[in-house]
């Protein structure tokens, strides 16, 4: 008989589980706090530790697909949290970078992350979590060669 599946030691569908349990939980909290949806806190954390980037750069260092970084950016822009200005060595894309509202929602948005990370993770020792962390490098290393 062929091997059985068991999702529930499948560690693939763990992983995915509780990644979007965790996601769900952060969502709830951005959107009741400040109306952002998860695509839209990814780029403006994104854009605050890299600006200014390129909207390429940001589905390449997210691994959200153009369509979901192009219409956040969209929407933070409608918002008046994003600039954009021209880049010079593709004129096809542009640059974005925080404005000077979308670096003061930064400056409540981390703080309010940290916190999350902290009320999730804080059941764990500074080991354990330098261990999981290099664990899913390893693992999102090994998915990445599977490409």
């Amino acid at each position: 008989m062929a091997d059985r599946l068991h999702l529930d030691r499948f560690v693939p569908y763990l992983l995915s589980v509780t990644s979007n349990r965790v996601s769900d939980r952060i969502a709830r909290a951005y959107d009741a706090l400040f109306g952002l949806t998860i695509p839209e806190w990814r780029l403006i954390a994104l854009i605050a530790e890299h600006a200014p980037i390129t909207q390429a750069q940001l589905g390449e260092r997210s691994r959200m697909d153009k369509v979901t970084v192009s219409r956040a950016a969209i929407a933070l822009t409608a918002r008046g949290l994003l600039e954009r200005s021209p880049n010079h060595a593709d004129r096809r894309s542009h640059h974005l970078m925080l404005s000077e509202a979308g670096q003061a929602l930064y400056a409540q948005i981390a703080p309010k992350a940290i916190e999350l990370e902290r009320r999730i993770f804080g059941r764990f020792d500074a080991a354990e979590l330098e261990q999981f962390t290099q664990m899913l490098r390893r693992i999102d290393a090994a998915a990445q060669e599977e490409d």
